[in-house]
């Protein structure tokens, strides 16, 4: 069985972004209706689960009791913070620990389901990324996403190409508006389950990251 790569501690720093991310994601939980999608991605998990950018952990409050216990896995210092101190207040066991998605702290083929909540746009590297969660999810584990990514109308699609080439990820802690998360995960061997595409918010004009799609895959 391969035994995981090691990480160093704090190789993702973004401590201006990491505040702005903090506050805008309360909002957004409290005021834009991503709280209801949080829950709605988390609902019937069980046993085992390992989360990956757990941010400033958000997603702690939405585990159902039948999950036996999380390990949240924050790269950033400030962020981490937050989740230590939202895994207190968690109804479920939550240990986080510093680590990057390409390179995770755990045994192989130890989880029962993995989480990937808005993160997979500011990963370094998806593909291995990807190849880390199918490493330690039993056979036949589950993923649950939910991410911003490609738009579907060409217009918007060039508009996220330009921005991810230039000053998006810049301003915004490595994150790319237009990333493939549908064709990513399949092309890492995951069998795609049950998801629907939204935009957030619903109103207003679309921004490049707008463009949002939750599901379930599964561990071939």
């Amino acid at each position: 069985m391969p035994t995981p790569p090691r990480a160093a501690k704090d190789t993702v720093y973004h401590p201006r972004f990491a505040r702005f991310y903090a506050r805008l994601s309360v909002a957004a939980d409290e005021r834009g209706g991503v709280a209801e999608l949080r829950g709605e991605l988390l609902t019937g998990l069980s046993g085992r689960i390992v989360e990956i950018g757990a941010g400033n952990g958000l997603n702690f409050a939405h585990y159902p009791p039948a999950v036996s216990e999380v390990v949240a896995i924050e790269p950033e210092r400030h962020l981490r913070q937050l989740a230590v101190e939202a895994a207190l207040r968690a109804d479920v066991p939550v240990d986080v620990v510093p680590g990057l998605a390409e390179a995770l702290p755990v045994k192989s083929e130890s989880f029962d389901a993995a989480v990937a909540s808005l993160v997979l746009c500011s990963v370094a590297d998806v593909p291995r990324a990807l190849d880390e969660l199918r490493r330690v999810l039993r056979p036949g584990g589950e993923l649950r996403f939910y991410e911003h990514g490609r738009a579907e109308g060409r217009v918007m699609r060039a508009v996220q190409r330009a921005a991810d080439r230039t000053v998006w990820p810049l301003l915004l802690g490595g994150c790319h508006s237009g990333r493939d998360v549908l064709g990513e995960l399949t092309a890492a061997g995951f069998t795609l389950g049950a998801y629907r595409r939204l935009r957030m918010p619903e109103k207003g004009p679309p921004t490049p990251a707008s463009y949002h799609v939750l599901g379930t895959a599964l561990r071939g």
